[in-house]
C-alpha cells in the first residue's frame, strides 16, 4: 500500500512540474495557447495525487513534526508564503486602483472639476486615438488614463505613425504627436497632452458646432479686442477654448439681433441704449434670447434709464450706488475697500459646487426685485461679506466729497450685498428656425426655448486686469454656459501652476547668509563644548 501512494506521489509531482512547463511555453510563445487548458487539469490532477500521498503517509509526516527544527523550518515557510502573497496582493490592488496625492498649491496635476463633471456625463463612446512614435508613447499614457479613469465610454489607442503610416495618412498627420477626438462622427485634434487643452478639444467635438456670442458696441462697451488692462482678450481667449465663437454688434447699425446669436453681451457701457435697440433686445429676449448684461456703477457717466428698465422687467434691481468692503479680503488681493470680494453664493446653477472667492473692482448692487416683476422672478448669484456696504451717495463719490464710511442716515445699506442675479422664463415670442448652430447631433434643436438674462453689477471683474483673481474666470464662464444651456461645463476649470518667487532685499540675504553660515554652526559648536565641558 505505501508503494502506491508513493508512486502516486511521484506522478502528482511530474504532473505538477509539467503544468508548469506548458504555461511557460505558451507565455514564450513556443506552444500553442490552446494547451492552456491541459496545462489546468494537469495541475489540479497533480495537486488531488500529492494529497493523496500526503494523506497515506501522514504518520511519517506527524512524526517529522515532531522535531523542533521541522517546526522552525514549517514557521519560516510558512512567513515567506505568508509574505509572497502580501506582495502580491498589493501589486494586484496598484494594478486596478489609481490613488495619488497632489501636493502642488493649485492642483495642476490632478484633472479639474469641469474635466471630471463631462467625462462622467458623457452618453455616447468618445474614441481618443494618439500618433506618435513607439518611444514616446509613455510620455502621454499618464494622463489619458486619468481620463480613462473616470468614465468606461473613453478609450484610447496608440499608434505608431512609422509602422502604420497608411493610418496616419487616413488621419491626415502632419504634426507629432496628435491626439485625435472622434464623438458621433465628428472630430477634433490637438497636438499636446496639457489637460487645457485636451479638455478643450473634448468639449468642442460633444458640443459640436460653435456657440456665436455677440458683443454690443457704441455705447462705450468693454473693447474685447484690448489686450489693455481695461480689455477682454483673456476672457475672449478663454470663450473660444469653450468654443465660443465671438462678432461684435453694433445695433442702430444693424437694427435687430441676428437669428444665429447665442448670447449677447452688453459689457459695462457708459451710456444708455437708444429706445430701438431696446426694442432690438427685448423682442431677442421674447423670442428665447440670452443676455448678460454688466453695468458698472455711475460715478462719471450719465444715468442708463432703458438698461435699468430692461432688468426691472426681468426682476432685477440695479442699484444707484456703489459697494464698499471693509472686511480686509480686499487687502489680501493687493487692493483697497473698493473691490468688494465674495465668498458667498446661493444655490444656482452657474454657482454649483463654487468654493473660490471673485473679486469685483468698484461694483453696483444688482439684485433681485422683492416679489418679482412681470412674473419674472431672479435669484441672487453672488453676496459681498457682512463687513461690506452699499454707498447711496454716488454724486458725493464722484466729485470726491463724499467720506467712504457706512452712514446708515444717508441710505447706505448695510451688507452682505447682491451683486450679480439671473432669471429664466419661457420664451413668449415664436423663435426663427433653427440657425447654425443647431443640428439633427446637436441638443440646441431639442431644447424648447427658453429666456436667460444673467446681470453683473460690475464689468471689470472679466476684464485682463482682474479675469486672473481666483474664481473671476470660473464665474464668468459659468454664467455664459449657463445662459447657453451647457450646464454640463458650469466647474472649476483647470489650473496653471503658480509662480512662487521669493524676492529679498540685501538686509534679508545678509540676515539668511548670518544665520546659516555663522549662528546656527556656532550653536552647534557651543553645545558640543558645553557637553565636552561636563564630562571633563
Amino acid at each position: 500500500m505505501q508503494k502506491i501512494f508513493g508512486i502516486i506521489g511521484w506522478i502528482g509531482t511530474v504532473l505538477v512540474f509539467g503544468a508548469v512547463a506548458v504555461r511557460l511555453g505558451v507565455r514564450f510563445n513556443s506552444l500553442n495557447p490552446d494547451w492552456n487548458q491541459y496545462a489546468t487539469y494537469a495541475a489540479w490532477a497533480g495537486l488531488v495525487a500529492v494529497l493523496l500521498y500526503m494523506a497515506g503517509q501522514w504518520r511519517d509526516v506527524a512524526r517529522f513534526y515532531e522535531g523542533r527544527g521541522a517546526r522552525y523550518g514549517t514557521m519560516s515557510a510558512v512567513s515567506i508564503v505568508v509574505f509572497v502573497a502580501i506582495l502580491i496582493a498589493i501589486n494586484y490592488l496598484g494594478t486596478r486602483q489609481n490613488k495619488r496625492w497632489d501636493l502642488t498649491a493649485n492642483q495642476v496635476y490632478s484633472l479639474s472639476d469641469q474635466t471630471i463633471k463631462i467625462l462622467k456625463e458623457l452618453k455616447e463612446p468618445v474614441q481618443v486615438t494618439v500618433f506618435e512614435r513607439k518611444d514616446q508613447q509613455d510620455t502621454h499614457k499618464g494622463r489619458l488614463r486619468e481620463y480613462e479613469y473616470q468614465t468606461t465610454l473613453l478609450k484610447t489607442t496608440y499608434i505608431d505613425p512609422d509602422r502604420e503610416p497608411a493610418l496616419a495618412a487616413n488621419a491626415k498627420i502632419d504634426t507629432l504627436p496628435t491626439i485625435l477626438f472622434e464623438y458621433k462622427g465628428r472630430t477634433e485634434r490637438v497636438t499636446s497632452t496639457n489637460e487645457q487643452d485636451l479638455t478643450n478639444a473634448l468639449i468642442k467635438v460633444i458640443t459640436g458646432a460653435a456657440r456665436k456670442v455677440y458683443f454690443t458696441q457704441g455705447h462705450g462697451e468693454k473693447d474685447f479686442n484690448s489686450s489693455e488692462r481695461a480689455g477682454f482678450s483673456a476672457a475672449i481667449a478663454q470663450m473660444r477654448q469653450d468654443n465660443f465663437t465671438i462678432e461684435q454688434l453694433v445695433l442702430m447699425q444693424q437694427k435687430t439681433i441676428p437669428d444665429d446669436a447665442t448670447i449677447v453681451v452688453i459689457a459695462g457701457p457708459t451710456t444708455d441704449f437708444f429706445p430701438p435697440e431696446i426694442e432690438a433686445v427685448n423682442a431677442y429676449a421674447a423670442r428665447g434670447g440670452k443676455v448678460m448684461v454688466m453695468l458698472d456703477p455711475l460715478l462719471k457717466g450719465p444715468a442708463q434709464p432703458l438698461l435699468t428698465q430692461f432688468l426691472a422687467d426681468w426682476g432685477i434691481d440695479a442699484g444707484r450706488d456703489v459697494v464698499f468692503d471693509a472686511s480686509g479680503m480686499g487687502q489680501m488681493l493687493g487692493t483697497d475697500a473698493s473691490t468688494p470680494v465674495a465668498a458667498q453664493y446661493p444655490p444656482h446653477a452657474i454657482t454649483e459646487g463654487f468654493r473660490v472667492i471673485t473679486a469685483y473692482p468698484l461694483a453696483r448692487s444688482m439684485a433681485p426685485i422683492s416679489g418679482g416683476s412681470n412674473t419674472h422672478t431672479a435669484q441672487p448669484l453672488v453676496m459681498t461679506s457682512p463687513q461690506s456696504w452699499s454707498e447711496a451717495d454716488v454724486a458725493g463719490l464722484s466729485t470726491g466729497k463724499a467720506e467712504v464710511q457706512f452712514n446708515a442716515d444717508k441710505g447706505d445699506k448695510q451688507g452682505p450685498i447682491t451683486l450679480g442675479a439671473a432669471v429664466s422664463a419661457p420664451a413668449t415670442a415664436t423663435p426663427p428656425p433653427p440657425s447654425g448652430n443647431a443640428s439633427p447631433s446637436n441638443p440646441d434643436s431639442e431644447r424648447k426655448p427658453e429666456t436667460r438674462v444673467v446681470a453683473i453689477g460690475d464689468s471689470d471683474f472679466a476684464s485682463n486686469m482682474a479675469i486672473g483673481i481666483s474664481g473671476n474666470r470660473d464665474f464668468f464662464m459659468n454664467s455664459l454656459n449657463w445662459l447657453s444651456q451647457q450646464e454640463n461645463l458650469i466647474a472649476i476649470r483647470p489650473r496653471q501652476p503658480q509662480d512662487h518667487r521669493l524676492t529679498l532685499t540685501e538686509q534679508q540675504t545678509l540676515s539668511i547668509l548670518f544665520l546659516s553660515l555663522l549662528l546656527l554652526p556656532g550653536l552647534v559648536f557651543a553645545t558640543g563644548i558645553f557637553t565636552w565641558w561636563q564630562r571633563r
